[in-house]
Order: structure tokens, then C-alpha cells, then sequence
């Protein structure tokens, strides 16, 4: 029977600690750029967005997070059966492709925003803008000695409230026009 001394214990465990380590530490690093992926697509989310969208960054975000997790908590080889690399070059032809796409896109939206900007008719800018009060002259002034505003009505808190000041001032412009016609 062979005996099994302390400092073999020791270098045992620490050799089994450091590959550990090292292999956790490589798949942090070899799994860092899927991470940032998905904290993009988070962040996006955070941001508003359509029912239509939405829906597409759950589903984003859900692909991310599994691919995330595989690259964790599997091994490279194991990661690239199931999950395959990518080329650089392919990467980069689709994007072309994209952009190309893209550009067309867009020459054929720029058209169709042309013709309708000639068939909008133009703001006139050459033309003074007169905004006029409701009351002119001494019926203003008259009007703003008959006025009584409620003290709830100067700062109203919620949508109740206006709608009674609103339906108020209303009720006293009538009777001050009954009573300024006389």
C-alpha cells in the first residue's frame, strides 16, 4: 500500500484548481463577445419600440441568451458542432449584399418622398401670423373685472378638476355676454 504524503495532496489539488480556473477563465474570454451581443439587444429593449418590434428583440434576445449560455457552460469543441464559426469573408459579403439592398431601398423611398413633397401645398413664411384674444379693447377689460377664477382652478391637480374649470369659465363668458350685450 502506498502512502499518500501531505505536499502530494497539496500539488494535487492545486494542479486540478488550475486547469479549473484556466478553463473557466478561457471560456469567459472566448464567450465575451455573445455576452455583449446580448447586452445590446437588453439594451435596445429598454428603449421604445412597436408590437412588432418587440416581439423580434424577445426573440433576439432569446437566441443571444441561449448561445450565450452554451458557450459558458460548454466546451469550444462541443460549442462549434453545434453552433458552427463564422467567416470572416462570408460575414463581410453579406454585408455588401445588405447594403447594396439597402441603398436601393432607400434611391426608390427618396423618389417616392419627392413626389409627394410636390404635391403638398408649402406653408406661406412671407405672411404675418395674427393670433387675437377671445375679448378685444374695453370688452377685455370688462371681461377681466367679471371673471372669477376658483382658487382649485388656478393650479388644478388632476383631470376632474380642469374639466369643472373649463365647463365654469364657459358658463361665466355666457353670463357676462348676456350681460355686456345689454
Amino acid at each position: 500500500m502506498k502512502i499518500i504524503t501531505y505536499p502530494t495532496v497539496i500539488y494535487t489539488f492545486i494542479a486540478v484548481l488550475l486547469l479549473t480556473f484556466s478553463a473557466s477563465t478561457a471560456a469567459k474570454k472566448r464567450c465575451k463577445p455573445l455576452l455583449a451581443k446580448l447586452h445590446h439587444i437588453q439594451t435596445m429593449q429598454r428603449k421604445g419600440y412597436s408590437l412588432k418590434r418587440g416581439e423580434t428583440l424577445r426573440v433576439k434576445e432569446d437566441k443571444a441568451r441561449d448561445k450565450w449560455w452554451q458557450c459558458e457552460h460548454s466546451s469550444l469543441a462541443s460549442f462549434k458542432v453545434k453552433y458552427g464559426k463564422i467567416n470572416k469573408k462570408s460575414k463581410k459579403q453579406s454585408k455588401k449584399k445588405k447594403l447594396a439592398k439597402n441603398s436601393i431601398h432607400y434611391s426608390q423611398m427618396n423618389i417616392k418622398t419627392s413626389q409627394l413633397v410636390n404635391k403638398v401645398a408649402r406653408f406661406n413664411q412671407g405672411s404675418a401670423i395674427v393670433i387675437k384674444a377671445k375679448y378685444q379693447g374695453d370688452k377685455k377689460w370688462a371681461w377681466l373685472q367679471f371673471y372669477q377664477q376658483p382658487i382649485k382652478c388656478q393650479r388644478p391637480k388632476n383631470l376632474n378638476v380642469f374639466a369643472y374649470c373649463s365647463e365654469d369659465k364657459q358658463q361665466q363668458q355666457g353670463v357676462f355676454e348676456q350681460k355686456y350685450n345689454r
